[in-house]
């Protein structure tokens, strides 16, 4: 398990520069490194075994020829079955007498590691974009200065080059901000988008089958009627023809077992609730932007809720002299830039928008 999984640590490395926010990295680093799991995971024989295995009678071709076949053709169930008693009247939920009754075929299970590879690519395209677009802007100007444990002097010297920068580079710095918060909607819409695809994929169940399973779980054990089972069936039917003895069409009639719903059915449980709680984190994220933009009083109480250290009154005064994407790059900085050092460098800020304040009135 470690040797199939152990590729995703990397992933999980700390970086020395934070680029994004906390919401950000569950959609890039944790949701990305869930589904990449999964694929693989689904994708591995040695703990599932096959991924179907069929009963074949007498007269049928041998065991590989029908599994293979079944595999590559959808196999199906009959929804009437699911509602009938397990034992009495069906041998398993979701199987009876296919004669002259409705079938539900299923044909997604063979792309599913695929669509799960590929959703991740997905989830890591916004922050790819973003890294892009960043270009190592921060860890140029912090200097590694995220831990400042350096002599006096050269703590005051890049103190000043960074105090600096900012100052010059006052009103540059919206771009910047606006392509951040258009890779946070990307995130989103990413999200609602994949959900849609996999409804889609599910024939139209997957909006719903999260409520279902809650539902379930909390029904009588003999009047409920399992969801999981019903979506991911663990047991179908297949049709196979082959030609008979005096050249006839003969039609076999044939179980197969899909051991490897039982993981799909507690993959997409998951990523239903998953997708859900992110979603509803991420447009939360959206409208503090639109605060933040619409807003410009809830500026530095943000700045100072990241870094405590700093007085309200330096960066109040910082923060009336600057745009929202001067606060983008600010608060990026204070995430960045050690606490002592990051309030030391709003005061020194703070002093110099005083300072251009008095001397025009000096001068007259």
């Amino acid at each position: 398990m470690l040797d199939i999984f152990g590729g995703l640590r990397r992933l999980f490395r700390r970086r020395t520069v934070c680029i994004d926010n906390v919401v950000f990295r569950l959609h890039w680093m944790l949701t990305s490194s869930v589904l990449v799991a999964a694929s693989l995971a689904v994708t591995s024989r040695q703990y599932l075994g096959d991924p179907i295995a069929c009963i074949r009678s007498g007269d049928s071709p041998s065991s590989r020829i029908v599994d293979t076949y079944c595999w590559i053709h959808p196999t199906f169930t009959i929804p009437k079955a699911f509602r009938k008693k397990v034992g009495v009247e069906v041998p398993y939920p979701g199987i009876d007498n296919s004669v002259h009754t409705e079938h539900k075929y299923y044909a997604y299970y063979q792309w599913i590691c695929f669509i799960l590879f590929l959703q991740a690519i997905f989830f890591y395209l916004p922050f790819y974009l973003w890294s892009v677009w960043e270009g190592g802007l921060l860890r140029a100007v912090t200097m590694n200065m995220q831990f400042a444990v350096v002599s006096e002097e050269e703590r005051r010297l890049k103190r000043k080059i960074i105090s600096e920068f900012v100052l010059r580079n006052l009103g540059q710095h919206r771009a910047y901000a606006m392509k951040y918060i258009f890779c946070e909607v990307l995130a989103l819409i990413n999200i609602l988008g994949q959900m849609s695809l996999m409804d889609a994929l599910l024939d139209g169940e997957f909006w719903s089958y999260g409520p279902e399973v809650v539902k379930f779980l909390s029904m009588d054990q003999e009047e409920r009627s399992d969801p999981m089972i019903r979506l991911f069936p663990r047991m179908t039917k297949c049709i196979f023809y082959t030609f008979g003895y005096s050249g006839s069409i003969q039609k076999h009639d044939i179980l197969c077992l899909l051991p490897l719903n039982i993981l799909n059915e507690k993959i997409y449980v998951f990523l239903w609730f998953w997708f859900m709680t992110l979603s509803m984190l991420t447009f939360l994220v959206l409208i503090s932007r639109g605060a933040v933009i619409l807003m410009p009083s809830v500026r530095p109480r943000m700045l100072h809720a990241r870094c405590r250290l700093a007085f309200r009154e330096h960066i109040a005064k910082v923060i009336s002299q600057t745009d929202v994407g001067d606060w983008f790059f600010l608060y990026m900085l204070g995430k960045n830039l050690d606490s002592i050092l990051f309030k030391e460098m709003m005061a020194d800020l703070s002093r110099n928008f005083e300072k251009e304040e008095i001397m025009p009135r000096n001068i007259v």
